[in-house]
């Protein structure tokens, strides 16, 4: 995700563009529209063809209302499915962290193991949820996983699952032993089952798109409009048709691939929410809280993963 400040320097900002392989793409595609109408539209200023246009401007003044209308709806359905993932993974922060205090003030002080290990789980399970929802788990990524752990989990097509299963046993087991009392297991399990709808929340988003027919519709729409446009602009603008139909087009074309790029929020694009520093943010403050806060309690992860 390309992070910039807001409101400190408009001309700066501007050249976060560059770093964009979607506006890389806008730019080739401006480029061969460019390359047509030029082609199109030398000849007949030439030979002095076409002094009346071909196709009444009108008539592009209306089509253009409506492309605009349609790539509104497409840019704001965009928008609110990166909008929502914003807000799922906010929730993520927020519930493995109230998870994280309610374990470090309902366990006993002198239980470091168990305080370790959920540590470990539940920064597995967001380390192991951002590459769910990407090309798959990277389990070298996942923080002291012990060999016999690691060959478990080769073994499972849904990781995250599998961890927050290992988180709830671990409060049963504690509930079942009278460390946890009823009403402190109910709210430890309010959070766990809150990390599954999170993560069931943003598999909705990555597994139900834009429907196919309706985003192939606008890109074909942008295309005949602009490939048709010229013929309505040369006969009164002559060849300065072509900067003006590349910057209609950039306009259209610009809005509907970035729609397509945020639509599916949880890659690495540039414009993607930056899911990786969430979940290791998340890490940082869960171990902070279960196990930093104490003396006795490992010095660094060098030491951890010997000792365990």
């Amino acid at each position: 995700m390309i992070v910039y400040e807001p409101n400190k320097n408009f001309f700066k900002d501007v050249t976060h563009l560059t770093k964009s392989w979607t506006m890389v793409k806008i730019m080739r595609a401006i480029l061969l529209m460019g390359l047509f109408t030029f082609v199109v539209c030398a000849p007949i200023e030439y030979y002095g063809w076409m002094k009346d246009p071909m196709v009444d401007i009108s008539l592009f003044s209306f089509l253009g209302v409506v492309l605009s209308i349609l790539l509104v709806f497409r840019t704001n359905s965009a928008y609110d499915r990166w909008w929502e993932g914003r807000k799922q993974w906010g929730s993520l922060v927020n519930h493995c962290r109230n998870l994280a205090t309610q374990v470090h003030a309902i366990f006993p002080e002198d239980d470091l193991k168990t305080r370790k290990e959920m540590a470990t789980y539940i920064s597995n399970f967001c380390i192991a949820f951002k590459e769910h929802l990407r090309e798959g788990v990277k389990l070298e990524e996942l923080v002291h996983v012990s060999p016999e752990m690691m060959e478990e989990y080769k073994e499972k097509n849904h990781v995250p699952n599998w961890i927050s299963y290992q988180i709830q046993a671990k409060i049963e087991q504690a509930h079942k032993a009278g460390v946890v009392t009823t009403s402190q297991h109910m709210n430890l399990r309010h959070n766990v089952n809150a990390l599954l709808d999170i993560l069931g929340a943003c598999e909705r988003i990555k597994k139900t798109p834009i429907p196919f027919s309706y985003a192939v519709y606008i890109k074909v729409f942008i295309v005949v409009y602009s490939l048709l446009l010229p013929c309505a602009l040369v006969s009164e603008y002559g060849l300065w048709t072509v900067p003006i139909v590349m910057l209609v087009f950039f306009a259209f074309i610009g809005l509907e691939l970035m729609a397509e790029e945020i639509e599916e929020p949880f890659g690495l694009d540039c414009n993607d929410l930056p899911t990786g520093v969430i979940a290791h943010t998340i890490k940082n403050n869960v171990f902070e809280i279960l196990v930093d806060k104490h003396p006795s309690s490992f010095a660094n992860q060098e030491l951890y993963h010997k000792q365990h």
